[in-house]
């Protein structure tokens, strides 16, 4: 039995994800005990509680104000007919938000506040946008490029260069043009 031909497997380089993923988990899981256990040393284990059970009422309350904001922002950007990125960021941000508001933990509600609050969301969309653009560019794609495709009155620049020279052929050979036509 002979194996198809195909493209061979890539070796992956560095620690499989789940490997980070249950390392991160462990890390923030172990920060936010010894934070409550340090902060129920400062004001009390039934002030702490209390705090506790705030923030995640807080961040129920939060999460719906923020979640209703965003849902109505990506509604108007599809009747509008426009690419919704940033509002689609923004409900990202909101849901990832109010789930870390709801946990129990005050690292986790301190991130939440950050991506949910309206002064804060704009600088955590931009940190988003760098951490995808930079995880993009490291995959060889071209995020402009696909920005003016999705938007249908964009505009590539470019220029044409001059096709190297070649012997000379009959005059039966087609010559093919390659490339888009902007209307």
């Amino acid at each position: 039995m002979t194996a198809l031909p195909g493209p061979t497997p890539q070796r992956r380089r560095g620690l499989p994800v789940i490997l980070i993923i249950a390392v991160l988990m462990l890390t923030v899981t172990v920060a936010e005990v010894a934070v409550i256990l340090q902060t129920g040393r400062a004001i009390g284990v039934w002030w702490t509680i209390g705090l506790l059970i705030g923030m995640g009422f807080l961040g129920a309350w939060l999460w719906k104000r923020e979640g209703i904001r965003a849902w109505k922002a990506l509604s108007q950007a599809f009747e509008s007919g426009k690419l919704p990125a940033g509002e689609l960021t923004d409900a990202a941000l909101v849901l990832v938000g109010g789930i870390l508001l709801m946990l129990p933990g005050f690292l986790s509600d301190v991130m939440g506040l950050f991506f949910m609050l309206p002064f804060t969301r704009p600088l955590a969309r931009r940190l988003v946008a760098a951490v995808v653009g930079r995880t993009a560019a490291r995959r060889g794609l071209d995020l402009g490029v696909l920005r003016a495709k999705a938007q249908p009155d964009s505009v590539i620049k470019g220029e044409t260069v001059e096709a190297p020279s070649r012997p000379t052929s009959t005059p039966s050979d087609p010559v093919v043009l390659k490339g888009e036509i902007e209307s």
